[in-house]
């Protein structure tokens, strides 16, 4: 799938690269409803990935109703969940960097919230 690309050097974990890239795709109909997806083993294969990261990506999105997995049939996109918000996608994206910025910096989770709450707070 040559959709989905993982950079080893990004400071985002690969599942979690996998992960959105593949939620983007699906909530931008990149990937349509009922586009077959690669089986886990074919996926990990091309992005040079353990069998069990893909697994992790498949099952949570599986869990979030954006994938439908049966036996004939394999992995396709299911008809995505109705996003209360559209400013959701962009909202992961932003925090998905500010995570790995704080992790970069070497501050705790507990501080880089409070740092969150404060920022949002009006003054």
């Amino acid at each position: 799938m040559t959709l989905i690309a993982v950079d080893p050097d990004s400071g985002v974990a690969p599942w979690r690269q996998v992960r959105d890239q593949l939620v983007h795709l699906i909530r931008t109909g990149g990937l349509p409803v009922g586009t077959p997806l690669p089986s886990i083993r074919q996926l990990a294969r091309d992005l040079g990935l353990s069998a069990g990261t893909v697994a992790r990506v498949y099952r949570e999105l599986e869990t979030a109703g954006l994938l439908h997995t049966a036996r004939r049939r394999g992995t396709v996109v299911a008809a995505p969940p109705v996003d209360p918000s559209p400013a959701t996608d962009a909202l992961a994206a932003a925090a998905a960097r500010y995570a790995a910025e704080v992790r970069a910096l070497g501050v705790d989770p507990d501080t880089a919230v409070q740092a969150v709450r404060a920022a949002c707070t009006p003054r």
